[in-house]
């Protein structure tokens, strides 16, 4: 039986660049969450009978919302729920999953790579019958209806066991609990030679896989260990927690500090790697470096026809427009397409179903191809390792081979956390203010040659995006880019991305904040961040 409940509307459910995100106190108010998900489905063109895909990376409170989104899929007319064992679904697997079952979209409860447990974080994303991110027009309808919900519709009955396998019904819709796991083992297996893989291991090759207590723990135990005969242990913090153990789970050098450490010892392993809350980011580390996101994305470009699926060649790159220009070389050499978008997966979404790009990739360490429409860090673990099993090089090798062909592009990103959003705001505003006036200025050795506020128009369906961050372009093409982040559920985050080329393999092996230094210090006069944050340095560096 439907049940109609009344409700009234909260003003502060607009999505950000990868859903809903707030508290999960904030999360637990009265209707909160069976309002914005009543909002998902009455934004969208439901005929009745639809397959909707529900998952989450487990983190605290995940359950109760996963029962309660069966419930009001079966109120509002969905034939089929598909849904992790006790909810479990990485964020690349339920992609997957909505693109192989022919599924009209998803529900994604997930933060991401931030912080879980009781006070901490808490997400909700509406995915399309592409797999990938809500477009910004579906999101804008969702907060649109958000604004004037009267009601949500549930079915009475409880929802069923999700900790079994298998088909039950709640009313007229089936509700089908599957092996999380399973669907996006088979896949990755048909990307890339696992054969090669397992003799690369075979041979003595050791890694490490931290999943953090965050979702990726069983793909990366079942993958790595069952299927590629890495030694038992290989993959550690391997049990998903509704608080990931308490740590952060964001594959970051301070955050994975632990794993850095094993890789900088001089019996450390060979390879390592880890990957954030939902499965989607990764953080890539070789024996003695740490390779950035950018650089990753630009190596697993220039080397992806390893790799059976990409033999064939790629038809083209796709980068946010803060990450590092390296992707760029790689295309240019290559003669490939190459395109610059807004932060956000979302924007990858035209460009992959288009047939114009085969990989993508964004500075915050997500890396993806057109396998899934989401970002995919088992999946970028698993090239590096196909990578390797072919060239036979360490980590290190390989980047400097790269940079000694396409050139390095020194990069860093400065992240200030939870800052006074109203300064936040001011800081970018004052730069908006100065643009017009930029060109020409000199800052020590730097002239600024262009300066703008990056805006997106869509090569595939022609929409248009604006105020996508603030970017200072400098004589000689070294730049740096100011933008506040849409994924924190705190105050603001302000990031500084720094970015300067340089062709000469002999200065190669500078450590980046000795190449960035000028840029740096230039980065804290133009923004004013120390005099409108109070802040004298970043909470994280990458």
């Amino acid at each position: 039986m439907i049940e109609t409940i009344a409700t009234t509307p909260y003003d502060d459910q607009k999505p950000g660049t990868s859903g809903l995100r707030k508290k999960v106190p904030h999360f637990q108010q009265p209707n909160y969450a069976a309002n914005f998900i009543q909002s998902i489905f009455d934004a969208l063109p439901l005929d009745g009978g639809e397959t909707l895909v529900i998952g989450g990376d487990g983190r605290y409170y995940n359950r109760e919302v996963i029962l309660m989104a069966i419930r009001m899929a079966a109120g509002n007319g969905y034939g089929r729920v598909v849904v992790g064992k006790d909810g479990i679904l990485s964020t690349p697997a339920a992609s997957n999953l909505i693109r192989k079952r022919g599924a009209s979209g998803g529900i994604i409860l997930s933060a991401s790579h931030n912080p879980g447990g009781a006070k901490g974080d808490f997400g909700i994303k509406y995915n399309g019958s592409n797999g990938g991110p809500a477009p910004e027009s579906v999101t804008a309808r969702i907060f649109e209806k958000s604004k004037s919900i009267q009601r949500y519709r549930v079915w009475t009955s409880t929802a069923p066991d999700i900790s079994k396998l298998g088909e039950t019904t709640l009313g007229d819709m089936v509700v089908e609990v599957i092996d999380p796991v399973a669907d996006y083992a088979e896949l990755m297996e048909s990307l890339f030679d696992f054969a090669k893989i397992r003799d690369l291991i075979a041979s003595g090759f050791r890694l490490r896989f931290d999943a953090m207590h965050a979702v990726t723990g069983p793909y990366a135990t079942e993958i790595l260990e069952r299927r590629l005969g890495a030694p038992q242990g290989s993959v550690v913090n391997n049990v998903p927690k509704e608080d990931f153990g308490g740590g952060h789970p964001d594959p970051n050098a301070v955050h994975a500090a632990e794993l850095i450490s094993h890789l900088m010892a001089n019996d450390g392993p060979d390879f390592g790697a880890a990957s954030d809350g939902d499965g989607d980011r990764n953080l890539i580390v070789g024996k003695g470096v740490v390779v950035s996101p950018s650089d990753s994305l630009a190596v697993l470009a220039a080397n992806a026809p390893l790799a059976p699926a990409y033999a064939g060649g790629l038809a083209g790159i796709a980068r946010s427009m803060p990450t590092s220009q390296a992707a760029d070389r790689v295309a240019q050499k290559r003669k490939i397409g190459i395109y610059e978008t807004p932060t956000g997966w979302k924007f990858f979404g035209n460009l992959l179903d288009a047939g114009k790009v085969t990989i993508c990739g964004e500075e915050s360490a997500g890396t993806g191809s057109d396998h899934v429409r989401e970002k995919d860090g088992v999946w970028a673990v698993l090239l590096w390792l196909n990578i390797l099993a072919e060239r036979r090089e360490s980590v290190q090798d390989i980047l400097d081979k790269h940079w000694a062909e396409f050139g390095r592009n020194f990069y860093q990103r400065h992240d200030y956390e939870e800052i006074d959003a109203k300064a936040a705001n001011g800081l970018m505003e004052s730069l908006r203010d100065r643009l017009a006036s930029m060109a020409g200025q000199r800052f020590g050795t730097l002239v600024v040659s262009e300066a703008d506020d990056f805006s997106y128009k869509d090569p595939i369906d022609g929409s248009v995006s604006t105020s996508q961050g603030v970017r200072i372009i400098f004589s000689g093409g070294s730049r740096i880019v100011y933008r506040l982040s849409g994924t924190g559920t705190a105050g603001a985050t302000l990031r500084v991305y720094i970015e300067r080329f340089e062709s000469d393999p002999s200065k190669h092996a500078l450590p980046p904040e000795e190449a960035l230094k000028e840029l740096i210090a230039t980065a804290d006069v133009i923004g004013e961040i120390k005099k409108r944050t109070g802040r004298s340095e970043p909470d994280v560096v990458t």
